[in-house]
């Protein structure tokens, strides 16, 4: 059990938390969300001790013990890969560390014989015994080859880094598990033994995520930061997004009587607690869900951008074929080879590589941004694209630019208010449209390039990895937006929820050869057959 009593948190005259009071309870899962800038990550970081809030204090059941995804693997460079897995149970570590150095003593003591048995004692309570092996299969289960177990993390990849600090964070069985951004830089079979590791957790999970689906699998519970407080609600991200819009759609109608809203919202509840499901978190959505009052339904404060493109003309039937295309990174390392498909009217398609530099390589290629190393392409003649890139940073360069300025040179009509219009859906308005765009962060440049394509008029759309930077709001208006774009879409993501909804083909590229199907993501990922397809590209 973890307890924050009467917790409060202000920077200057902004206040982050303003006494919350919240209980996490063991065999449950917490998805903690809340807008850019709400506090997540510090509300986690007064949960670990890491800092102090201004008032209030934060309790757990004495012996038990936390742990915590930690996002600096430079602490651990010139540690051993299976070692550093280790060191995620402190005190299991210490021991070892301990007794080791007495064994190693040579005027061994009787003194040093009893404190060894009495270390050796709690070595083996703790499960020492078992630590290495509990490490490598952890490990492995990441994906983590064992022939990487024993190399310093400095010698390991980025990618692989992420997934070592995730097996530190894991290991031990911890009593409480902290875990912010856990899928970033995860590939999806990473994912999906996550998901199913902590759908069996039976100690207290809390995680921060900008993963609707992820979200959606391994939550029991949803923790919403909004307006300085904390509001739990029993079960999934989707019931919780579907209830605030439900109930900010009945603050706004003024004409509908209350018992009218009343059994709307009864009805709603009604319709998610019959279709819960998920194993060990069916009772506790269920139980949650049964005790929740047609008053805990809150609106959010969340503003959503209107994300929302639209083809000046209809492509023809002829839209894009490739034959026998190569790429190679700078070094000559094949990217993808003798790639060919043809994309077809109304195609919506995600492409998948385990490595994202094939992706944007052929997206810069079918762009006009580079070259390919051999074969061709064409588009048909009827077809108009846009392009999202992967690095924005060369579109916002101009330090005297403001954002008026920045996305009028991509807009036929010139004039201001036409120009604030577009800029006010994407959540800029007043003197927010006068922010120079060369100091903007990362989601508001992914809003703006958002901007730039609806403006476009295009009726091809290519995005690769459009979701970087943005907040929930903005990953579900996108979402939104591409699943009603009436044209075709190219576009590589690791949104799962996204992709699933968007999506009818998928293509996934590799060194040697490629794959092609006609299904859903979730189709593509779960079928036997491609499954081992996938396996020899």
């Amino acid at each position: 059990m973890l307890q924050a009593s009467n917790v409060s948190l202000r920077f200057g005259k902004r206040v982050l938390f303003e006494e919350v009071n919240i209980k996490f309870t063991e065999g449950n899962c917490y998805g903690l969300i809340g807008a850019n800038g709400a506090g997540k990550s510090t509300f986690l970081k007064i949960l670990s001790g890491e800092i102090d809030s201004q008032t209030g204090s934060i309790s757990m059941n004495p012996g038990e013990r936390m742990s915590i995804l930690k996002q600096n693997h430079f602490e651990y460079e010139e540690t051993p890969v299976l070692q550093t897995v280790v060191m995620g149970n402190k005190r299991l570590y210490d021991i070892m560390l301990e007794k080791d150095a007495i064994y190693l003593k040579e005027d061994f003591s009787e003194a040093d014989g009893n404190k060894a048995a009495d270390l050796e004692a709690e070595f083996a309570e703790l499960n020492g015994w078992e630590a290495e092996s509990e490490a490598a299969t952890l490990l492995s289960g990441l994906g983590i080859k064992e022939d990487l177990h024993n190399l310093l993390l400095k010698d390991v990849n980025g990618s692989d880094k992420v997934k070592v600090l995730l097996a530190q964070a894991l290991f031990g069985n911890p009593d409480i598990l902290l875990l912010d951004e856990p899928t970033n830089n995860l590939d999806i079979d990473s994912i999906l033994w996550l998901e199913g590791y902590l759908m069996n957790f039976k100690n207290t999970v809390i995680v921060v995520s900008h993963d609707r689906h992820f979200l959606d699998n391994v939550c029991t519970h949803i923790a919403d930061l909004d307006f300085g407080k904390i509001q739990l609600y029993g079960g999934t991200y989707t019931f919780w997004y579907e209830s605030s819009q439900l109930a900010l759609r009945q603050r706004t109608d003024q004409n509908k009587k209350t018992d009218e809203k009343r059994k709307e919202l009864e009805e709603f509840i009604r319709r998610f607690s019959a279709n819960v499901a998920k194993s060990k978190q069916a009772t506790s959505r269920q139980k949650m869900l049964d005790k929740l009052q047609v008053d805990d339904i809150k609106p959010s404060s969340r503003k959503y951008p209107f994300i929302n493109f639209k083809p000046e003309r209809e492509a023809g039937d002829q839209l894009l074929s490739v034959e026998k295309l190569s790429a190679t990174t700078d070094d000559g390392t094949p990217l993808f080879t003798n790639l060919s498909f043809t994309i077809n009217k109304g195609d919506k398609v995600a492409f998948l590589a385990k490595d994202s530099l094939a992706m944007t390589a052929l997206f810069d290629i079918l762009s006009g941004h580079s070259k390919p190393k051999s074969g061709e392409f064409k588009w048909g003649v009827t077809t108009t694209q846009t392009y999202l890139p992967n690095d924005n940073a060369s579109f916002f360069d101009d330090s005297s630019m403001n954002l008026v300025d920045w996305l009028r040179q991509y807009s036929v009509e010139k004039d201001e208010s036409f120009i604030r219009g577009f800029l006010g859906r994407m959540l800029f308005s007043g003197d927010e449209a006068l922010k120079k765009s060369n100091i903007i962060s990362g989601g508001e440049k992914q809003r703006c390039m958002f901007s730039r394509m609806m403006l476009s008029g295009a009726n091809v759309l290519i995005f690769d990895e459009p979701t970087n930077h943005l907040d929930l709001e903005s990953i579900t208006a996108l979402n939104n937006g591409m699943i009603e774009f009436t044209g075709t879409i190219l576009f590589t993501c690791h949104d799962h929820e996204l992709t699933n909804t968007v999506a009818n083909r998928i293509i996934e590229i590799g060194a040697k050869s490629h794959l092609d199907k006609l299904m859903t993501y979730d189709e593509f990922i779960m079928d036997g057959s491609t499954k081992a397809q996938r396996a020899a590209i």
